[in-house]
């Protein structure tokens, strides 16, 4: 029995394998809006590279710190901000090299409109936003992925480089091994336009059994 009666969870609860899955797991509760502008997010997305949850939002509520809140909680700082703070500032906040400059070249580029607002990104396409934003430092597709998916609420984003969704794919498909990316990108286009609920089943199916917390991001 499907346990929620949305357009995406019956959609993909027409595959036997995905109603198991879905009457196991329960409801989908993938946040798809975080209220967060671009900027922010991949502001966000920078400090925590390579760091566990925790490690990352201490990093990150330093970097808040220095905004125009002066907050843990308040938004991190704009980007005319970041730009004039000092290599030593940045650092201060556990900031390594790479990051730093990765965050200065976001600043900038949000100052030259290479990265857009909330409305200008609504406009865009999926792969427009990714062609754009990955040619940024230290900004991946998955990490523009991620913003597609948990900040401007885009249905259909498969991350198929992700090791979690294609370790959980394995398991709902009981295959030997974690299917490569190009496998995987041709196995989920059938369920498009819902693939970003998709990728969200994979990473709880990938998680169960383990003893350490969900990843918070993809949560």
């Amino acid at each position: 029995m499907l346990l929620m009666a949305d357009s995406a969870t019956l959609f993909l609860g027409a595959d036997p394998d995905l109603a198991a899955v879905i009457a196991r797991i329960g409801p989908c509760t993938l946040r798809g809006d975080d209220g967060q502008e671009p900027y922010d997010a991949l502001l966000r997305a920078i400090a925590g590279q390579q760091l566990h949850g925790a490690a990352a939002r201490k990093i990150f509520g330093r970097l808040c710190l220095l905004g125009a809140q002066e907050s843990v909680d308040g938004p991190p700082p704009a980007p005319g901000r970041i730009l004039s703070l000092s290599e030593e500032k940045l650092r201060a906040c556990g900031l390594s090299g790479n990051k730093l400059l990765a965050m200065k070249g976001l600043a900038q580029a949000r100052l030259d409109g290479l990265v857009p607002s909330r409305a200008e990104a609504s406009a865009m396409t999926d792969e427009e936003l990714i062609d754009r934003l990955v040619t940024l430092r230290g900004i991946g597709r998955w990490t523009v992925e991620m913003l597609l998916m948990f900040t401007l609420n885009r249905p259909d984003v498969m991350p198929v480089d992700d090791f979690g969704v294609r370790e959980g794919w394995r398991r709902i498909r009981k295959m030997d091994l974690p299917p490569k990316p190009k496998i995987l990108k041709e196995e989920t286009e059938r369920f498009a336009p819902h693939r970003s609920t998709l990728a969200w089943y994979c990473w709880r199916v990938s998680e169960e059994g383990k003893k350490t917390a969900p990843n918070p991001l993809t949560s």
